[in-house]
């Protein structure tokens, strides 16, 4: 099994604590180069939901979402000479030079991609219009993708670990976003003070009506742009690359220490639910989940949603017939009797452990 912190951008290789360098289950089923939930791929998928379609798009797939990036992993890309990161410097570079979302704390999406992802509807892996502007079309992959921020680093449209594998991901993603937040701030302290003692670092978290710049994809003014980058206003490549300098020369405490009693808090609960995704234990009691969405296939197997609508289990039309029999009243073994002694038929240890992990089952 990869340790987690294999699965992060290597920037953060000496800033996580010991925790990260624990494995964690190769997620299989999410397989972004051969994309699982695209139609000609898609095995285990709920084809619709309320008549919708939950396919992706081949030349989206699940990249309709715009990262904000923080400054520091942005100067890591900006730094890093590889040729195989030619593109995604170049679309950054591109987008240092539209000034478009491009702070001393972040290079984000623009406020009107926000306005659209906030109310969009069932536009997950199907909106064109919101694909991710380091999505290379041609390939199918990222072009900046040693250096994605918390949302893509925790984003899988399956899980090995089901219900349980989400929470845990969800719960490492709140972590690496506080981490993104302290970290992009303190390097922006560190060159650009004005920026944080005046507060601009907390700007985003003020709703604030679309403006005719957000809404034509025009560049803020210039009078406010200069204000906001002072003497690095014409040289923010120089600026990030500075913020990842910076980062990278913490020291083995720095990040914990920026993080506070609000990182120890999260990783606290990081911890239980990594034992809960890595060593699952089945509940004494199970009931079936009335609002798992069951859909009959051509074949008479039945596919079982519960968790995600990206997720469902696939199971023989008999097996599924058994499933009304765990009601909650009685233990596990007493029903697994039940069906031995009453209908010759059994559901493993194990397929019950899969049925919960995917809530088709759940603690009653």
């Amino acid at each position: 099994m990869p340790r987690l912190i294999d699965t992060l951008p290597a920037l953060y290789r000496d800033l996580l604590p010991s925790f990260f360098r624990q494995d964690v289950p190769e997620e299989t089923k999410a397989t972004c180069s051969h994309c699982a939930m695209c139609k000609e791929n898609a095995q285990g998928a709920v084809d619709a939901v309320d008549g919708v379609s939950r396919f992706f798009r081949p030349d989206t797939k699940c990249c309709t979402y715009a990262p904000r990036l923080p400054n520091y992993l942005v100067g890591a890309l900006l730094s890093d000479e590889r040729p195989e990161l030619a593109e995604g410097r170049r679309r950054m570079e591109e987008k240092l030079a539209s000034r478009i979302g491009v702070t001393p704390q972040w290079v984000r999406p623009p406020a009107k991609f926000h306005f659209l992802y906030k109310n969009g509807h069932q536009f997950f892996g199907r909106a064109a219009s919101l694909r991710c502007p380091y999505f290379a079309v041609e390939t199918g992959g990222c072009t900046i993708w040693p250096y994605r921020e918390a949302v893509c680093s925790t984003f899988f449209c399956k899980y090995v670990a089901g219900a349980d594998g989400r929470k845990f991901y969800m719960s490492m993603k709140t972590y690496l976003t506080l981490a993104e937040i302290q970290l992009s701030r303190w390097a922006a302290f560190q060159l650009l003070p004005d920026y944080v003692l005046s507060g601009k670092d907390r700007a985003e978290t003020q709703t604030v009506p679309l403006s005719v710049e957000d809404l034509d994809d025009i560049a803020p003014p210039a009078k406010a742009y200069a204000e906001l980058w002072k003497e690095y206003a014409g040289r923010e490549a120089e600026y990030f690359r500075a913020c990842y300098r910076l980062v990278r020369e913490l020291p083995p405490d720095g990040l914990e220490k920026l993080l506070g009693l609000d990182g120890t808090i999260e990783l606290k609960t990081l911890e239980k639910l990594h034992g809960t995704a890595v060593s699952p234990k089945l509940p004494r009691t199970l009931k079936f989940n009335p609002d798992a969405t069951v859909q009959w296939m051509q074949d008479g197997s039945v596919a079982l949603g519960a968790y995600s609508d990206y997720d469902a289990l696939a199971l023989p039309g008999e097996a599924y017939g058994l499933l009304v029999e765990f009601t909650g009243r009685e233990p596990v073994d007493a029903v697994r009797h039940h069906l031995r002694e009453h209908k010759q038929a059994d559901l493993s240890e194990d397929v019950l452990l899969e049925l919960y992990r995917h809530r088709i089952l759940v603690e009653a």
